[in-house]
């Protein structure tokens, strides 16, 4: 099996991607957190920062795009494919409702008239190969056929599908009926991704898809980092592993951030997650969300590793 690791705005940015590889591995390609380009193609800094090759030596790459400007995104393909980028991935997923407003992401799903222009426009345009990570639609999955009669028409490099609507946003169960559609009725290679947090979940889609090659993760890693690994069979994580992790993470964010609280707001982002692969580890996790300094912050955190043991697999559910 193929993992990918989904992009995670605001947490797998270019210092976590090389930190999470350097501990833990076992992915085989990153996606970037969206870049949103201008009319132009033009991007924040932020956004090259995170993107250049020098920031990711240790990892393999797809930038992600989030758009409906066809011009804008070949403009920004374009400037990829200087900086040695050989495919981007175009974000039809995100539910955020300030995306969606835009007819952007999971929003875009809903225009097929414009969606449909928007396709053969990057597709006769773009430089490089066009991946697309998309939901079955925007309010009901009945959607999904029409949209993929649609991605059928285009030599999409991969079909990424997480198979819930716009308006699930992360709640309900992914649809693995609406997937297996998705899987039996395109050519294209098709990554699954929703949903998978334990060894055991992993099986379970493993053994009812047997031909889907490839499996995107997101919060399933971050809740346990070593969850990739596991499932093809590696011990679990190990707290000496883990902290390594943690502080290496945290010394590289207080290199390149400016105060202790972005660095604390980084660190916290993740402890949502996280916390959830020790044992009663939800009173610690408290305390972590109230640090104010990095003193009281690493406190916390050492008391946790301390005090409360590592479970194999994480108790995170999605709520």
């Amino acid at each position: 099996m193929n993992y990918y690791f989904a992009p995670m705005e605001g947490i797998t940015g270019y210092v976590f991607r090389n930190t999470f590889q350097e501990y833990f591995g076992g992915i085989h390609t990153w996606f970037s957190p969206f870049l949103s380009p201008k009319h132009d193609g033009g991007l924040r800094s932020g956004e090259i920062r995170d993107i250049l090759p020098e920031n990711n030596s240790n990892v393999r790459l797809v930038p992600q795009i989030l758009t409906n400007d066809a011009a804008a995104f070949r403009l920004t393909a374009e400037r990829l494919k200087e900086y040695g980028y050989s495919e981007v991935n175009l974000n039809l997923g995100c539910p955020s409702g300030t995306v969606v407003a835009k007819k952007k992401g999971a929003g875009f799903l809903a225009e097929t008239a414009l969606l449909e222009r928007f396709l053969d426009e990057i597709f006769s345009q773009c430089p490089i190969r066009i991946s697309i990570k998309t939901r079955i639609g925007k309010e009901t999955p009945e959607e999904f056929p029409a949209l993929l009669e649609l991605f059928n028409q285009y030599p999409v490099s991969e079909l990424i599908v997480h198979p819930r609507v716009q308006t699930d946003f992360y709640k309900n169960k992914p649809n693995w009926e609406m997937f297996a559609y998705g899987a039996d009725n395109t050519s294209m290679p098709v990554c699954y991704n929703g949903d998978l947090f334990t060894t055991q979940d992993i099986q379970q889609f493993t053994t009812q898809f047997p031909s889907v090659q490839t499996v995107m993760l997101g919060r399933g890693l971050l809740a346990n980092p070593g969850l990739a690994a596991q499932a093809e069979g590696e011990k679990p994580v190990d707290s000496k592993t883990l902290i390594a992790f943690h502080n290496t993470l945290l010394e590289r964010y207080q290199e390149i951030l400016s105060g202790q609280r972005n660095v604390l707001f980084k660190m916290k982002e993740l402890w949502v997650f996280l916390v959830c692969l020790f044992a009663d580890g939800e009173p610690y996790a408290k305390k972590i969300r109230k640090a104010r300094t990095l003193s009281a912050y690493q406190k916390a955190v050492d008391s946790l590793f301390a005090e409360r043991e590592l479970l194999d697999e994480s108790v995170y559910t999605g709520e």
